[in-house]
């Protein structure tokens, strides 16, 4: 199959660059021999750095720019001469005083002011948007047991009010909305990835391959969902206890919230990015391995 683009003499921009998903994106698009400019808040700042300059393949191919969200042409230097662009820079911050300014502003602004440097360079042949499940499930549908949400569902800020996180959810809804506004009266190539988190889960490997295939496959489109499975914690908690009996878990969430229904994210529309989902159980034996490797523990 032709492709976007391929490694090669190819070079792409990394927006939040030190983020957990841009990392793991910058992380594969090395080792598949790509320039990448990626943009950070500080260059002056180790811990947006430090582990990007020591990814294999950093040293020739990686360069670094400070870019701020909120200010128009602080992305243009990155951007320049890029053939791709990953933006993934966004505020997870789930509960604040101010949200306007903290999280929604730079959420909004910053998706605008990036895209309006895409704009404004003509090597761009695609953006890949990093947005959310947010973005998609908070509509007036009813959710249920046998429920399966799709790429068609767009959540609505008014139906994200009051839930749990609700500035985050705000967020994620009003930015790609944005974007996909801007990107169509600006003829840009956009296309967006809606991975899930918490118990909506999908492992951070298979979303860094998402937006990595989305650049590359000419016939990429619209929006992709990313979810293995959606699992209450009390299911997650008896996985947790088969792998690993002596681990001392609570039985239940400290909120003692109701539970909501363990309805199905569509994989159809993803499957033709060519993504094979890791099971749920696995992502899970993995995450606390690599927490064992990085604290020096054991469970």
């Amino acid at each position: 199959m032709e492709q976007v683009l391929s490694g090669e003499e190819k070079r792409v921009c990394v927006t939040g660059a030190s983020g957990y998903i841009a990392s793991w994106i910058v992380k594969l698009l090395l080792e598949r021999g790509y320039t990448v400019n990626a943009t950070v808040r500080s260059l002056n700042d180790p811990t947006k750095t430090k582990h990007l300059l020591a990814l294999d393949g950093a040293e020739n191919r990686l360069h670094l720019f400070e870019a701020n969200l909120l200010v128009e042409g602080s992305f243009d230097s990155a951007i320049h001469g890029c053939h791709g662009v990953f933006h993934t820079a966004s505020p997870v911050i789930v509960f604040s005083t101010n949200p306007e300014v903290e999280v929604i502003d730079p959420a909004v602004k910053g998706t605008l002011n990036v895209l309006a440097s895409c704009a404004k360079a003509p090597s761009v042949k695609r953006v890949i948007f990093t947005s959310s499940t947010a973005a998609v499930k908070y509509t007036d549908k009813p959710l249920a047991d046998d429920t399966v949400i799709d790429e068609t569902w767009f959540s609505s800020p008014e139906m994200c009010k009051g839930k749990k996180g609700e500035c985050y959810l705000i967020s994620k809804t009003l930015a790609e909305d944005a974007a996909w506004k801007f990107s169509k009266e600006n003829g840009i190539d956009m296309v967006s990835i809606n991975p899930a988190a918490g118990q909506k889960l999908i492992r951070v490997e298979d979303v860094a391959e998402a937006h990595i295939r989305a650049l590359e496959i000419p016939s990429a489109n619209g929006r992709y969902i990313l979810s293995e499975s959606v699992a209450q914690i009390s299911e997650i908690v008896k996985i947790l206890h088969d792998l690993y009996p002596s681990l001392k878990l609570p039985n239940k969430c400290e909120d003692d919230e109701p539970p909501e229904p363990t309805y199905m994210f569509s994989k159809d529309k993803t499957k033709t990015l060519g993504i094979e989902f890791i099971p749920l159980k696995t992502a899970l034996k993995e995450t606390v391995e690599c927490l064992e490797e990085k604290f020096k523990i054991s469970v």
